[in-house]
């Protein structure tokens, strides 16, 4: 139980880590998300298979796992499009909502009774993000964004969960990561028709930038995820990963001088947030002791 934690926490950290590449790398949202992918997918392929962890999955799984990998392309591009539209620390903020959206659709998806007490710790979380988004209202367009982004990897995050119980986690990776590249792809030429770029090439810091992201918050936090959503709920992981705004925010007020731009309201909103996971991981621990 303690080993799975730190393994959590570790990967929270190296999550909360990516708000600050994404704002450091100057590539547009779908841009940065689809090398974020192309470069993930060649190394777990090369990784993987050199290791031996890849086991043969059936076309089935192979094509639920492609929709599945799809909603976590497009919950990166609605994150790093949040950064672009607000700024990292609003973007991680956000994403908290993680934690409320799994505890209303969780019990749906896997068929259990909703957990009450899951709902009223996500609507505190809710309720921070609504004091930041009243005292800061001119982050509208990037915390809508961020809130279809903690949308989607909620929903991401329990599908995946299910097929963690019976398939490795280097498989479902990979083939998940895989099918969200190719659907991404297919939709590039679309999206760069309504949002074009001058060059669609990064350049050579973006490189680093992406290589950083891609194989450190990537590819080692997400073996992490899957290995402790083995041991946790979905929903004790969606909301551990409320930290990630706490870790990000650090960082961004340290490189970029955040708190300038930041109101009162966003610390009473984050003080919220902070005090919804202290309670969670306090339940969880006692349930366990019992």
């Amino acid at each position: 139980m303690k080993q799975a934690l730190l393994k959590l926490h570790f990967s929270v950290f190296l999550a909360g880590f990516t708000g600050i590449l994404g704002r450091l790398i100057n590539l547009n949202e779908g841009l940065l998300v689809w090398y974020r992918l192309l470069i993930t997918v060649i190394t777990m392929w090369l990784l993987f298979a050199l290791t031996k962890k890849l086991t043969r999955i059936s076309k089935a799984d192979i094509i639920k796992l492609t929709g599945v990998g799809f909603l976590a392309a497009l919950h990166w591009v609605t994150f790093y499009g949040s950064i672009k539209y607000a700024n990292v620390s609003v973007a991680l903020v956000c994403f908290s909502a993680v934690g409320f959206f799994t505890a209303l659709l969780e019990p749906f998806i896997v068929k259990r009774k909703i957990n009450w007490v899951e709902v009223l710790l996500g609507l505190l979380v809710m309720a921070g993000i609504y004091i930041i988004f009243h005292f800061d209202p001119h982050y509208k367009i990037g915390i809508f964004l961020g809130i279809i982004s903690a949308l989607l990897i909620a929903v991401n995050i329990i599908f995946l969960r299910q097929f963690l119980q019976r398939i490795n986690g280097e498989t479902v990776l990979t083939y998940q990561l895989s099918g969200g590249l190719l659907v991404l792809t297919a939709f590039m030429p679309i999206y760069l028709y309504y949002f074009p770029v001058k060059s669609l090439l990064p350049g050579p810091a973006d490189w680093g930038w992406l290589f950083v992201l891609s194989w450190l918050c990537s590819v080692l936090a997400f073996q992490l995820t899957a290995q402790v959503l083995k041991r946790l709920s979905a929903f004790t992981v969606n909301l551990t990963f409320n930290l990630e705004p706490v870790y990000g925010i650090a960082m961004a007020f340290l490189f970029f001088k955040e708190a300038r731009d930041l109101s009162s309201g966003f610390y009473y909103g984050l003080a919220l947030i902070i005090l919804s996971v202290v309670l969670q991981m306090w339940r969880v621990i006692k349930l366990k002791k019992h």
